[in-house]
């Protein structure tokens, strides 16, 4: 990661060893989720068009529900910290335990409902004719796995909250192999469809679920915690994890709006705001590994009632961010001549790509700032602060957004409404972070 001039002046911290500790690997196991889409885009898209395409609408679906869940992993993580530096891990395992269930028992209920109205989500999707037929395969048999995504996801974030995030990483990485070897061995081998690549994916998911049930089976035993489930402890977690939620809705709805609203400009302007989206995705990646890292140390701080040390890191994990988005400024700049040309050979859509690249390269401290904040207030358990300023940011974007669309504005008006988007969001985050009322000490906040 790269270093910069501390905000007292100072080159160094003492948190940078830690930092570094926590999200070198969370960067690591971040980078290796997507590969489970990747293996199947590039296994399935040897199958044909209609295949590829079921894969793509079927994906959006999966990835939805991912990313609208992420609260199991991140409310635990918050939770876990907190309990872990006040010196419960009684209480620790008991909050696993209970996210287990609730990650469970959202994820049965979602795949049910998914697996009826498969049809009609993936026909809000544009999916139709064979393309319908090869989503449905994919997404039915998929949704076998959602509930051991979502129990993943809680485990995650209890290793997290324990100041553990190798252990995460390895289960990514060999989950991820093996996904992609069940594929060639069931696709290329045996001779079977999208089906097997889907199936693939379920088994890797459920591995990945038991590795973490096996963990915290393990600190229940060396904790004396009961595996039972608790009602009101889950109704307590789905009540905190109600608004990360409802942040995540309103993100994913502007961003859904840029789309949309880019669609409607035209099919360059398209494709082009496409490869920006899937770059910012990915350099997101990197920036959400700080956030990791400030959630699990913030909590475990403030656990501890140790306030000026919550301050402190928080800080430096902004500085953390600051530093890395620069970096991402500095590789996009040099990229910029010749990376559109891997995404595409349209003489209109790189050049266009060219022009939103200089978008993307100059708001990259902004979202290394952003997320930063995120994970420190998220690690404080200061959800309903960031659901409010999250639904401030996006009730900024789509009316701006919606006028682009309909001036037929251009896209680089709708980056700059995506610029309002993220200045809505640092202005709030950072207005928050000043003040001490995200200083909660305590097991609980």
């Amino acid at each position: 990661m790269p270093r910069t001039r501390g905000l007292s002046g100072d080159w160094k911290s003492p948190y940078d060893r830690e930092i570094a500790r926590l999200a070198v690997p969370a960067l690591g196991a971040l980078i290796a989720e997507p590969l489970y889409t990747l293996a199947d885009t590039a296994v399935v898209g040897h199958l044909g068009t209609p295949h590829l395409g079921g894969l793509a609408v079927a994906s959006q679906v999966l990835l939805g529900a991912l990313s609208l869940f992420i609260f199991l992993a991140y409310g635990t993580t918050a939770a876990v910290g907190r309990l872990i530096g006040a010196g419960d891990h009684h209480r620790a395992a008991q909050q696993a335990v209970q996210g287990l269930w609730l990650a469970a028992a959202v994820g049965a209920v979602l795949a049910a409902a998914a697996y009826v109205f498969a049809d009609p989500l993936l026909r809000i999707l544009g999916a139709d004719g064979e393309v319908l037929a090869q989503g449905r395969i994919y997404l039915r048999i998929s949704l076998f796995g959602l509930p051991g995504m979502l129990i993943t996801l809680a485990g995650v974030g209890y290793l997290r909250g324990l100041q553990d995030t190798l252990r995460p990483l390895k289960v990514a990485v060999f989950t991820a192999g093996l996904n992609l070897v069940l594929e060639l061995v069931l696709i290329y081998g045996l001779g079977f469809g999208i089906g097997a690549s889907a199936l693939s994916t379920v088994v890797a998911q459920w591995l990945a679920a038991g590795a973490y049930v096996w963990w915290i089976r393990e600190a229940v035993t060396a904790h004396g915690v009961t595996m039972a489930p608790d009602r009101s402890m889950i109704a307590r977690l789905a009540v905190v994890g109600l608004d990360l939620f409802l942040r995540t809705a309103a993100l994913r709805a502007s961003f859904t709006m840029s789309v949309a609203v880019a669609a409607r400009l035209g099919d360059i302007e398209l494709a082009a705001h496409e490869v920006i989206y899937q770059l910012m995705f990915f350099l997101a990646l990197v920036l959400d590994a700080v956030a990791i890292a400030g959630q699990a140390m913030i909590g475990r701080f403030l656990g501890a009632n140790e306030l000026p040390q919550a301050r402190a890191a928080g800080r430096r994990m902004i500085e953390w961010g600051l530093a890395t988005g620069l970096a991402a400024t500095i590789v996009l700049l040099i990229t910029r001549p010749w990376l559109p040309l891997v995404f595409s050979s349209d003489e209109a859509v790189l050049s266009l790509v060219g022009f939103l690249m200089l978008h993307l390269a100059f708001i990259q401290p902004v979202n290394g700032v952003v997320f930063a904040l995120d994970g420190v207030l998220i690690g404080a358990g200061d959800m309903r602060f960031l659901a409010v300023a999250m639904a401030g940011a996006a009730a900024v974007f789509i009316p701006l957004a919606l006028w682009v669309m309909a001036a037929d504005a251009g896209i680089g008006w709708l980056w700059g409404a995506m610029w309002a988007l993220m200045g809505a969001r640092i202005v709030a985050l950072l207005w928050r972070f000043s003040s001490s009322r995200w200083l909660v000490p305590g097991a609980v906040r």
